[in-house]
């Protein structure tokens, strides 16, 4: 196993790179899949320096010395961490990302991808792997998504942008959930908010079940396939468009849930 102490800007190259976790607190980070050599680029660190491990087996760590998963709670103190990292690996690379206020861009991976944030920007770029992202009160973007993505918040947003997803599943209480979907046959989406509204939209020739519910809010679509129906505590949306195959969920206690229809090209 090899150990750097990186306190003050400047780049190191790996021979190898199996695995990847790293966890800043705030600043910038960006994770891209490279067919070039492993590397990482420090731009800036604060006052703290920052710990890279990489071990035989080529996992590489990058984090402060004091700050893990199982102390997650710790990175909510005030400090003066802050960091500006770049690191490439192969696009077959595991992440693993975490960050309290940092913004983060995860980029082109094709295996397991885990990012963590509190209150953090994260962008997702042209992820086919399977990905979950975690954010207490942060923005989530995805772009291109092919893979599957499972998000989880407490009041931070997801915004999925031209996303052709083989599964998709957000939880939030309180965050907007918007979905611009080419769904492929076998696509499977499952949306759930408390109060956060939801918005869809399908281009016009998609072929899917779909299922809206909510308790008290508003639901809506611009495909005339799908019948309302209404009983104690429950309002429902619902019916095939096309010829079904993929599958689309959205539920809400009281937010607004609306399935848009895309125009011709």
């Amino acid at each position: 196993m090899r150990q750097w102490t990186i306190e003050k800007p400047g780049q190191l190259t790996f021979d190898t790179v199996s695995r990847l976790n790293v966890r800043i607190v705030a600043g910038r980070l960006a994770v891209l899949a490279s067919e070039g050599p492993p590397a990482l680029e420090v731009a800036d660190v604060g006052d703290f320096p920052l710990i890279v491990t990489h071990e035989e087996d080529g996992t590489l760590t990058v984090a402060y010395e004091d700050l893990t998963w199982n102390n997650i709670l710790d990175w909510l103190r005030p400090t003066r961490r802050r960091a500006t990292l770049t690191l490439t690996v192969p696009k077959d690379c595991p992440v693993s990302a975490g960050v309290v206020s940092a913004s983060a861009v995860v980029a082109g991976f094709e295996a397991r991808t885990s990012v963590k944030s509190v209150s953090g920007e994260i962008v997702l770029d042209g992820v086919s792997g399977e990905t979950q992202a975690d954010t207490v009160s942060g923005v989530v973007e995805s772009r291109g998504l092919v893979g599957d993505l499972s998000f989880k918040s407490v009041s931070g947003e997801l915004t999925v942008a031209r996303g052709t997803p083989r599964r998709l599943k957000a939880t939030t209480v309180s965050g907007r959930i918007t979905a611009d979907l080419e769904l492929p046959p076998t696509g499977h989406v499952t949306l759930n908010s408390v109060s956060g509204e939801i918005v869809v939209r399908l281009p016009h020739t998609a072929q899917a079940d779909i299922t809206l519910r909510s308790t008290s809010g508003q639901i809506s679509t611009g495909f005339s396939e799908l019948a309302r129906a209404s009983q104690p505590g429950m309002r429902t949306l619902s019916g095939r468009i096309g010829g079904g195959m993929a599958a689309v969920s959205a539920t809400s206690v009281s937010g607004a849930v609306t399935i848009l229809k895309g125009e011709p090209a």
